[in-house]
């Protein structure tokens, strides 16, 4: 898994944690396909909101006077989050 995300992510430091699977559980999110360096995917809460658990990210967009590489990346974040029995469900404001 390690070698698929940073061929896919040139340049970026790719860091997976240590993970305890009888206590916890991992969740990759994935926006897909970007047209360069400059996106990024940032998770702002989680929250339990009793009947799952809501993960709210936002995506970071390049503004024209970054300084990006024209290149496909794939953003993502991977978290690690307790057991909860809880469907774990992703939102990002401003999308369906």
């Amino acid at each position: 898994m390690l070698h698929v995300l940073e061929q896919n992510n040139p340049g970026r430091a790719i860091r997976v944690p240590n993970v305890d699977f009888a206590r916890r559980e991992i969740y990759l999110f994935a926006l897909g396909p970007r047209s360069s360096t400059g996106y990024e995917l940032r998770v702002l809460r989680i929250e339990d909101v009793g009947s799952s658990i809501l993960v709210v990210m936002h995506e970071r967009t390049p503004s024209l006077g970054d300084v990006v590489q024209a290149r496909l990346t794939y953003p993502f974040r991977l978290i690690s989050l307790p057991h909860s029995g809880k469907p774990v469900k992703p939102k990002l404001p401003g999308r369906p």
